[in-house]
């Protein structure tokens, strides 16, 4: 085992050994925060990664990645007792007409003939790696598989090839939809069922690959003419998976205001790279964050580098995302705050979840080794802890500078999820409300995600009469599990 995890491992392992008490340093208190069990947000559908664009083919050692070192980047990703627990898997419906590396190829690369002609489909029950993939995703307990589009085949478009643009043809649509579903029965025969479909990524730019542009009043006439097939098929089609959440707040608008496009919508998703989750989209069904990673130039492992630009930018989409700077653990750790807290999104589906080279991806893939950032172990604060099926509480810390987030699954577990963003190490003092949720006494574990520590446990958490304290060091995230 490479070193980076071995060193996460070793340091879990003498956490779990440690006494079950939760230290406190010398640290400035808090004004006293809580916590409301008792009032409801909204529903987690759960917390996702992607490997598209034959990402998932690397995974399965296509560049050398040993077979011992695939199970491990398996269980770092998907595994809900040493990894992240990821519920969601995000699949790329490819739409060219080969497939080199990083292509997603077409299940029909052909014309068959005309939008009328009977379609010819090719399966080869690999597609690039994602199949194998969803199925190993499926043993480890996955249950959301979100299949989408970055582009039609080039043959339906107005511009004649799959990448840089174009938009559907307006009598395509139809034979569109039976394609989109027909992916979905490939891989039913493989015995993985898509729950989520889309029809478009990004809608709102062309780029060099895969790419298909609609303006929200197109969109709106597309999600009617696919959504009755998608919806036959016992699938939720989502939309819209816009580059920036402003951007997908115009999308949303305009489904919102067709009322028969907005019954076919289930689930409303947009990108943060262009402008960030900050705020609700204006709709009332649930809402994802469906991809996003922070830009950068290296490979970095770092969980704070002290880059705290924050900048946001337009840049292209590719392994780095659009974000200027920014790309350590704790810039990852802020986006999820921010898009749970302040966009009240339900799902949290992170870019990819390894990639080679200078990857902004959870892992590096080196040939038969790996690396692993604390971006990972950022996000699997919060997804190994918070399953799907949770509602997210009123929660407050009482400062500014410390950003609180809490959680109840549905089966009694309750979560904390607490980012110091300050230097200075402080002291939370919580009342918890909300009932048997809440007040009286309770006891749980605390985990922390810093430079040193990867989601290791570093003590116990005790509830005494409706009040829980918790040492907070500077830069850092705690996860509180009660119950």
């Amino acid at each position: 085992m490479i070193t980076s995890v071995r060193t996460a491992l070793i340091g879990a392992l003498a956490a779990a050994l440690l006494p079950l008490t939760t230290p406190f340093a010398a640290a400035e208190p808090l004004r006293g925060g809580t916590v409301d069990f008792g009032r409801h947000l909204q529903t987690i559908d759960g917390f996702g990664f992607s490997q598209a664009f034959q990402r998932a083919d690397l995974m399965h050692g296509a560049q050398g990645l040993t077979p011992e070192h695939q199970r491990e980047v398996l269980d770092l990703l998907l595994n809900r007792g040493t990894g992240a627990g990821l519920s969601i898997l995000r699949l790329g419906i490819g739409s060219s007409s080969d497939e080199v590396y990083d292509h997603m190829k077409s299940i029909q690369p052909t014309d068959p003939g005309g939008p009328d002609a009977p379609p010819h489909y090719e399966w080869d029950g690999a597609d690039g790696g994602q199949v194998w993939l969803a199925k190993e995703a499926r043993r480890y307990g996955v249950k959301r598989f979100y299949a989408d589009a970055w582009s039609a085949p080039g043959y339906m478009k107005t511009n004649g090839t799959d990448a840089n643009g174009g938009t559907l043809k307006a009598e395509w649509r139809r034979a569109y939809a039976d394609y989109l579903v027909q992916y979905a029965k490939f891989y039913r025969q493989e015995g993985v069922r898509i729950t989520d479909l889309g029809f478009t990524n990004e809608p709102d730019l062309a780029t060099s690959y895969a790419s298909m542009r609609f303006t929200p009043e197109q969109a709106v006439e597309v999600i009617k003419a696919v959504g009755p097939a998608v919806r036959r098929a016992g699938i939720n089609l989502l939309c819209c998976d816009a580059a920036g959440w402003d951007e997908q707040a115009s999308f949303s608008a305009a489904i919102e205001a067709d009322g028969a496009a907005a019954a076919q919508v289930a689930v409303h998703t947009g990108h943060p790279y262009v402008t960030p989750s900050d705020q609700p989209l204006p709709t009332t069904r649930r809402t994802w964050m469906s991809e996003w990673s922070p830009n950068g130039t290296t490979w970095n492992e770092a969980w704070d580098d002290q880059n705290k630009a924050g900048a946001r930018s337009a840049s292209v989409e590719g392994d780095g995302g659009r974000r200027a700077g920014g790309y350590d653990g704790f810039a990852v750790a802020e986006a999820i705050h921010t898009t749970l807290a302040d966009a009240g999104a339900s799902g949290y589906v992170y870019w990819f979840g390894a990639s080679v080279g200078a990857t902004r991806g959870l892992i590096q893939l080196d040939g038969p080794d790996y690396h692993v950032s604390k971006r990972l172990w950022a996000l699997a604060a919060y997804s190994r802890f918070i399953r799907p099926g949770a509602v997210r509480v009123a929660a407050d810390s009482g400062a500014d500078g410390v950003r609180t987030t809490a959680f109840r699954n549905r089966d009694g577990r309750r979560v904390l999820e607490i980012l110091n963003t300050g230097e200075e190490p402080v002291r939370g003092d919580y009342a918890l409300r909300g009932g048997a949720g809440g007040a009286g006494d309770a006891r749980g574990a605390v985990y922390r995600t810093d430079e040193t520590h990867s989601l290791g446990r570093v003590g116990t958490a005790r509830v005494r009469d409706g009040r829980l304290a918790v040492e907070l060091p500077g830069r850092s995230l705690t996860t509180v599990v009660l119950g």
